[in-house]
């Protein structure tokens, strides 16, 4: 984890790859995936060019909603984020934000959502 409390884990495979292993062990967990944004089609759409880049948005209203309840500011951070991209060099990482983090970051008072993080790491591997 970077000192910003990113979390960026190497990929084995393509950024769309990366993202459909990600989403598809997502909702075989029931978590609820909201939206994945090509940010390079859509780059692409304006005339501009960018390396292969894709941010899914998931969650589980079931438990994010207690969450936020008591600690209203992780709203800022929820539902969760997790950004595959593709490097100048041609290599493919998976980044989101530290449960670490976010306990700090919102004062809560135990880390949350450690288990996505496993979800998170078996997409790249």
């Amino acid at each position: 984890m970077s000192g910003n409390g990113i979390v960026d884990l190497p990929s084995k495979y393509s950024v769309a790859e990366t993202v459909k292993r990600l989403e598809s062990s997502l909702r075989s967990k029931g978590i609820k995936v909201f939206t994945r944004i090509d940010q390079a089609a859509e780059a692409k759409a304006v005339g501009l060019s960018m390396r292969p880049t894709e941010l899914l948005i998931f969650g589980d209203p079931r438990v994010g909603t207690p969450i936020m309840e008591k600690y209203p500011s992780i709203a800022l951070d929820l539902p969760l984020k997790a950004l595959a991209w593709e490097s100048v060099d041609g290599k493919v990482s998976l980044s989101y934000n530290s449960s670490e983090y976010l306990l700090e970051r919102h004062q809560l008072d135990s880390p949350p959502f450690k288990g996505v993080e496993n979800l998170l790491a078996a997409a790249t591997k």
